[in-house]
């Protein structure tokens, strides 16, 4: 079996791939054309040969189907992509920057002692070496970094990159196996939120509210406007942290960093917090009566008036656009 210039970690859940995994898939494989090999993909838990199959292009599949990954568990993960990153002998690891992602990305390198780039945004290969663009300083600059000496791991922004359905299914399947169950930890229990909702990492349309909501009654008009745009809720950490809405919603640089096609603020002052975890999004609407808030400085759209108003009536249009 040839070696693999790049490998990824593709990450599921209820036997189904994340749809970032498949993002960094379509940017592993123009990756591995400049790295002269190919692409290997590492996939976890019961099922994971037919979620494997979904890995267009890639020219090995590393599965482990054994009981213990069910549900996320960080050291037999991270053991299983050691073991099939040298397997395949790949050069760069990649992974999705998801809450799992990011964990996972640590560990793996630790196991392979070399280091991490996260939140990557851009990655090209120059005379023989990896390079890397990622945002610093809440998205204020970009940092370029080089990776002197293989393996690399990082993990990609979600939203980002493009996904590539394009080609074959591996060739090559090789089974992982573990003895498991000797790390001491195991998973008790995965508690699911009440109410499923999209991940705010993975939407393509977030609308989120800020104190201009004056109340956690009030976002109930920003849902209908999501539901109507078939996106997700956010929210600024003032209004985490007052308790109106669950911290699984917060965007910003202590929340989550998000990249959608559409991104609508409402009610949202733009505190540099905030700006941080949403400013690379494709298209930003900011809707706020304070004509002066820092948000309309990043706005590509801005609507300065009555959010109560605004939000009903820009909902009421899009319906009768639908």
């Amino acid at each position: 079996m040839s070696p693999c210039a790049v490998m990824v970690y593709f990450e599921c859940r209820d036997g189904r791939v994340k749809g970032p995994s498949l993002e960094t898939l379509g940017e592993a494989r123009r990756l591995s054309e400049a790295l002269g090999g190919g692409v290997g993909v590492v996939a976890l838990g019961p099922g994971a040969r037919a979620v494997g199959a979904l890995a267009s292009g890639a020219a090995q599949l590393f599965v482990d189907e054994s009981e213990i990954h069910q549900s996320f568990h960080l050291i037999e993960a991270a053991r299983a992509i050691t073991a099939a990153r040298r397997a395949s002998e790949a050069k760069v690891v990649l992974l999705a920057a998801t809450s799992v992602g990011r964990e996972l990305a640590a560990a793996v390198a630790a196991d392979l002692g070399t280091c991490v780039a996260a939140d990557v945004t851009e990655l090209w290969v120059k005379d023989g070496s990896l390079n890397v663009r990622r945002p610093v300083h809440a998205g204020k600059a970009f940092l370029t970094a080089r990776f002197r000496r293989f393996p690399a791991v990082v993990t990609l922004r979600p939203n980002v990159f493009m996904k590539d359905s394009s080609g074959d299914p591996p060739r090559h399947v090789e089974k992982l196996d573990f003895p498991g169950g000797e790390t001491g930890a195991r998973v008790v229990k995965t508690l699911e939120p009440e109410i499923a909702k999209v991940d705010l990492v993975e939407a393509d349309v977030i609308v989120s509210g800020g104190r201009g909501l004056k109340g956690p009654e009030n976002f109930s008009i920003l849902e209908s406007l999501a539901r109507a745009l078939g996106g997700a809720v956010g929210a600024s950490r003032a209004v985490c942290d007052a308790g109106w809405r669950p911290h699984s919603d917060q965007v910003g640089q202590t929340g989550k960093t998000v990249s959608p096609r559409l991104y609508i603020a409402c009610g949202i002052s733009g505190a540099i917090q905030h700006l941080a975890g949403m400013s690379s999004s494709k298209n930003i609407v900011a809707i706020n009566k304070d004509s002066n808030a820092p948000i309309f400085q990043v706005a590509d759209y801005g609507i300065v008036g009555d959010l109560f108003e605004v939000v009903p009536a820009l909902e009421s249009a899009i319906r009768k656009l639908k």
